[in-house]
């Protein structure tokens, strides 16, 4: 089952090609690398040369943006009530996936329509909080926001505040997510959602290192015991190359659903793309659900 962000207004894939992606963020047009798009580039279409700012990648590792047009430090995007600062980074991104949107909806229909006196969620690899923000405006009743960064937690914080959501109870974690996790544990605190984002490589606050393949396993097995009796939903993003559907649902049948029951989803996060009415694939994503 693939899901696609197709509901944005201040977001929109141009087009695609040559291993780059031409994407509008509210009224700039920024072009960025991106692996996945192998496909050469259709040269009849004016738009790649509306770009704002182009990002180069470095052989030596990293890049830069080369600015075509003058082009603020960082703006804002609206997606249903929500606002997010945009800042182009050194590492091409931009402080937002939005793809992502497609599991904000999905959690914010689910936290709507529950019935629960509590809802609370924990957000794990929580970067600049978009599920965060989603989640709180939905309703939740705490959210649990963990980073190892502390410019990303920064970042999240702004993010709250352009959203009008300061008085919602969001409490902002740096921390290494597989110890918080198990501190949790031993607090004897449960969740009714868990959101986990995990990058194929990290470091945590203490050089922690993180290398998804070799510990979502044990991750998940973790986070199933912080998952409450009510709990209502548990949602992986993966973005790491090479990692499957198919494994990414053997792992949450064997640590969630063998214990907890409920039904499994997996897919593909997508984004439409405007040019040739095409898709742009953004990772996958795994998805447990209560009965």
């Amino acid at each position: 089952m693939n899901q696609c962000a197709n509901n944005w207004k201040d977001y929109e894939v141009l087009d695609t090609g040559n291993k780059e992606k031409l994407e509008r963020w509210n009224s700039i047009i920024l072009r960025r690398p991106d692996p996945v798009c192998v496909w050469p580039i259709d040269q009849s279409n004016p738009d790649w040369k509306k770009a704002d700012a182009i990002y180069h990648r470095s052989k030596s590792g990293g890049g830069h943006w080369q600015t075509v047009k003058p082009i603020k430090e960082f703006w804002t995007i609206g997606y249903k009530g929500l606002r997010f600062k945009i800042s182009p980074t050194g590492f091409k991104h931009t402080g937002l996936f939005p793809e992502q949107a497609a599991n904000w909806d999905f959690m914010m229909d689910i936290i709507q329509k529950n019935t629960l006196p509590e809802f609370r969620v924990l957000n794990l690899f929580a970067y600049t909080g978009g599920a965060t923000m989603a989640c709180a405006k939905a309703g939740a009743t705490e959210v649990v926001h963990v980073d190892a960064s502390k410019g990303m937690v920064q970042w999240a914080k702004e993010n709250m505040q352009l959203s009008h959501l300061e008085n919602h109870k969001i409490r902002f974690i740096v921390d290494d997510v597989v110890k918080f996790v198990k501190r949790e544990q031993r607090r004897g605190r449960t969740y009714h959602a868990i959101i986990l984002d995990p990058p194929s490589y990290g470091r945590g606050p203490k050089q922690e290192l993180w290398k998804l393949e070799d510990q979502i396993y044990e991750l998940l097995l973790e986070c199933q015991k912080l998952l409450d009796k009510d709990a209502q939903f548990l949602i992986i993003n993966c973005y790491t190359t090479g990692f499957t559907i198919s494994a990414l649902h053997e792992i949450l049948k064997r640590t969630i659903q063998n214990k907890n029951g409920g039904q499994i989803e997996c897919g593909e996060n997508l984004l439409p793309v405007s040019h040739n009415q095409g898709v742009l694939p953004c990772g996958i994503f795994g998805r447990w659900t209560s009965d």
